[in-house]
C-alpha cells in the first residue's frame, strides 16, 4: 500500500511539473507576441499629413491678398515665365531644324520633307509674292494716277506669271514625288498646293528652314 501511494504521489508531481512548464512556455509566447502600448492614441491620417506639411497659413484678410496668394510670389511668376520662354525657344529651334516631333501635322512625313527640298533647290518668281504685295500697298498710297496704273499693270503681269509658274512647278513636283514614293497615296492637288505655299514664302522665313541650297540636285 505504501508503495502504491508513493507511486501515485510521484505521478502527481510529474503532472504538476509538466503543467507548470506548459504554462511557463505559454506565458513566454504571449510576452513575445504582445506589443507594449504607446501610451497615446494613434494619430489620424489627416493629422499626420498636416504635421508633415507644417503649420497652416492663416486665411487671407482681404480679396487682394487672396488673389496675390493664389498667383504666387513675384519671384515664382518670373521663374515660371522664364521656363515657359525657354521651352518655347527650344520648340522653335527644333521645329526650324525639321524635327518631326515639333513640326505641324501638315509638315510631317518624308513626303513633305521631299517636297520642301524640291522647292528649296530652285529659285522661282513665287518667292517675290510677298514683296509684290508690299509694292502694291505702297503704290496705292502714291497720289499720282500714272504711277498707280503702271504699278498695278506690272503687279498684275507678275501675278499671272507666278500663277503659271506655280502650276508648272506643282505638276513637276507631283511627278517627282510619285516616282520617289510609289507606294504612298499621293494627291496631286494637295502636293501642288503645299509646294505653291512653300515657294511663295521668302526663303529666310520658311519653316522649317531649307536643308538644301539653290541649284543643288535632289535625287
Amino acid at each position: 500500500m505504501r508503495f502504491l501511494r508513493r507511486k501515485d504521489a510521484e505521478s502527481t508531481d510529474a503532472v504538476d511539473d509538466a503543467g507548470e512548464a506548459a504554462l511557463t512556455e505559454e506565458d513566454d509566447a504571449r510576452s513575445k507576441a504582445h506589443t507594449p502600448g504607446k501610451g497615446r492614441p494613434t494619430p489620424k491620417r489627416r493629422e499626420a499629413e498636416q504635421r508633415k506639411r507644417g503649420p497652416v497659413a492663416p486665411p487671407p484678410r482681404t480679396t487682394r491678398e487672396a488673389i496675390k496668394r493664389a498667383r504666387g510670389s513675384k519671384e515664382d511668376r518670373k521663374e515660371l515665365a522664364a521656363k515657359r520662354k525657354e521651352i518655347r525657344q527650344t520648340q522653335r529651334e527644333r521645329m526650324m531644324e525639321g524635327d518631326e516631333r515639333y513640326l505641324m501635322p501638315r509638315d510631317r512625313g518624308p513626303v513633305k520633307a521631299y517636297v520642301r527640298d524640291l522647292v528649296d533647290s530652285r529659285r522661282n518668281l513665287l518667292g517675290l509674292f510677298m514683296p509684290l504685295a508690299v509694292l502694291i500697298f505702297v503704290a496705292l498710297l502714291v497720289p499720282d494716277a500714272r504711277i498707280q496704273s503702271f504699278t498695278t499693270l506690272l503687279c498684275l503681269l507678275m501675278l499671272v506669271a507666278m500663277i503659271f509658274e506655280g502650276v508648272l512647278s506643282g505638276n513637276r513636283i507631283t511627278r517627282r514625288v510619285r516616282q520617289k514614293f510609289p507606294k504612298e497615296p499621293i494627291r496631286g492637288l494637295s502636293i501642288g498646293w503645299y509646294a505653291f505655299i512653300r515657294a511663295s514664302q521668302i526663303r529666310k522665313l520658311r519653316v522649317p528652314k531649307p536643308r538644301v541650297s539653290p541649284g543643288e540636285k535632289i535625287d
